[in-house]
């Protein structure tokens, strides 16, 4: 009986800290340098890059994109973030488990990838 405990509670503890390693992997941060790739609402594409930096929980970023440079601040929640850039919709990506961000932008009729 002592030795099914004893394989119960190593179980259990290592299914705890599968848990929290998950946990802590949506929260890593997306500061750094990206490469972009995107789609207009127009149809034409664009490549650029983009500085995300995190600011005391804002994160802040700079895009450029040819000779145009965007700016924007944002907020996370999990693995969406949100970014006003100055238009009246906001940039929304997604986190994905490679690390790229994945979003729209114009209300979904622009797309963009940011991939690190």
């Amino acid at each position: 009986m002592k030795n099914f405990l004893s394989r119960r509670a190593l179980i259990s503890t290592l299914f705890a800290s599968l848990l929290w390693s998950a946990g802590g992997a949506a929260a890593q941060s997306v500061g750094g340098v990206y490469r972009a790739e995107g789609r207009n609402p127009d149809g034409s594409s664009y490549s650029g890059t983009v500085q995300i930096r995190d600011s005391k929980g804002v994160l802040l970023f700079n895009w450029q994109v040819g000779s145009q440079s965007y700016s924007g601040s944002g907020t996370r929640n999990g693995d969406v973030i949100w970014v006003h850039w100055g238009d009246q919709y906001p940039v929304v990506y997604v986190r994905m488990p490679s690390g790229e961000l994945h979003g729209t932008w114009a209300n979904g009729r622009g797309l963009e990838r940011l991939i690190p």
